[in-house]
């Protein structure tokens, strides 16, 4: 298997704070298998301060941190261990505050 074949696509989208610290879009190539947390670190690796704001000291997803994949709440899927797979569009919001 070639190492092109053994790789994926995903599209990660950022709302608010979150869009000022990575941009609106981008088009990441992952490993196969590789979960939204590695994916939430690989992004970490390129920009610490926005990892800090989505994980907290214990690794967890901090609280009121909205992650979709293809428009599904990856809390009602298998949480920040949830595969990724070729194509999927992964959306992170940030808290949100109203008034």
């Amino acid at each position: 298997m070639s190492a092109e074949a053994s790789r994926l696509n995903v599209t990660v989208k950022t709302f608010a704070d979150f869009r000022e610290l990575l941009g609106k879009e981008l088009v990441m190539s992952i490993p196969e298998g590789e979960t939204v947390r590695g994916l939430l670190q690989k992004l970490g690796n390129e920009n610490a301060a926005f990892l800090s704001k989505v994980l907290g000291s214990d690794g967890n997803l901090r609280p009121a941190i909205n992650i979709l994949q293809n428009g599904r709440n990856i809390l009602s899927l298998h949480g920040i261990e949830t595969c990724l797979a070729q194509g999927d569009v992964i959306a992170i919001f940030p808290p949100v505050a109203g008034g």
